[in-house]
C-alpha cells in the first residue's frame, strides 16, 4: 500500500459558525513516532488476516513526504523453517516492543501446536488513538491504494474510549475499505471500488452495519493516481 496523508480534522464547532478551524495536519515530512502508533500483533483483525503487523522500515516508512505501507514476506525476516515448524513470541521486553493486541493469538503463535504456518506476511498498522483523537468535524486523507490478491486497504476510527461498551456498541467508522484484487473481484469489486460503512449496534451479532453501507465505484482503479476520502461528521 502507498499512500501520503493529509489529515485535517476540523473542529465541530464548524456546524455551528460555517467556520473550519485546523486541529490536526500530517504532511510526512517525517514519521513521527509521537504521532503515529506502530500495532504490533499477529491477532489478524479479527478476520484471521496473513499479516503479522511490526514496526520496521521495510513494511512502513517516509519518503519524499509519501508514507509507504509495504507488505513483506515473513519468511524473508524468521527463515522458511521457522515460518513453518517454529514459534514467534512478541510480547516484548521494553515499552517500545510491547504486543499491542493478544486477542485471537496476537502475541504468541506456535506452528506446531496450531498445525498452520505463522503468519506468512509481515506489514504495518498505526494508529494516533494515544497521541489524538477527535469528536465532530472533517476528516480527508490522500491515499494511493495498492493493487494486488488479497490485499485489503483500510482507513478507520475506532472509539479511545468503549463509552457506550464493547464494539460495535461506542461504534466504527469506516471512511475506506478496498479490495487489491481486480476490479472483477467479488460482489463489491476490487481496486476500482471502495466501501464506507458505519458498525453500531448492542453487541456483534446484532451489529446493523447493513443498514448504514455504500459502496463506491470508479472508472478505473484507484491505485492508478492519489484521490482524497473523507468524512464529515456532524
Amino acid at each position: 500500500m502507498i499512500s501520503k496523508v493529509t489529515l485535517a480534522c476540523l473542529l465541530g464547532a464548524v456546524a455551528v459558525t460555517g467556520k473550519e478551524t485546523q486541529i490536526f495536519f500530517d504532511d510526512f515530512t517525517n514519521l513521527n513516532f509521537s504521532t503515529w502508533e506502530h500495532e504490533l500483533t499477529m491477532g489478524g483483525g479479527g478476520n484471521w488476516e496473513f499479516e503479522w503487523y511490526v514496526n520496521n522500515r521495510s513494511n512502513s516508512y517516509v519518503k519524499n513526504s509519501i508514507l509507504y505501507l509495504k507488505p513483506t514476506l515473513t519468511e524473508d525476516a524468521i527463515g522458511e523453517q521457522t515460518l513453518r515448524t517454529g514459534t514467534v513470541d512478541i510480547w516484548g521486553a521494553s515499552p517500545a516492543e510491547q504486543c499491542t493486541g493478544n486477542a485471537w493469538y496476537g502475541c504468541f503463535r506456535s506452528a506446531p501446536a496450531s498445525g498452520n504456518v505463522i503468519n506468512p506476511v509481515r506489514s504495518a498498522r498505526l494508529r494516533s488513538s494515544k497521541s489524538f483523537s477527535f469528536k465532530y468535524g472533517r476528516i480527508e486523507v490522500k491515499a494511493k491504494l495498492p493493487q494486488g490478491d488479497w490485499l485489503w486497504p483500510a482507513i478507520w476510527l475506532l472509539p479511545k474510549y468503549n463509552e457506550f461498551g464493547q464494539w460495535p456498541a461506542s461504534g466504527e467508522i469506516d471512511i475506506m475499505e478496498s479490495r487489491g484484487n481486480g476490479a472483477s473481484y467479488g460482489g463489491e469489486g476490487g481496486n476500482d471500488a471502495f466501501g464506507s460503512t458505519l458498525h453500531w449496534g448492542p453487541s456483534w451479532d446484532m451489529n446493523r452495519f447493513e443498514l448504514t453501507h455504500k459502496v463506491y465505484r470508479h472508472t478505473e482503479s484507484l491505485g492508478n493516481a492519489f484521490h482524497t476520502y473523507g468524512l464529515y461528521w456532524d
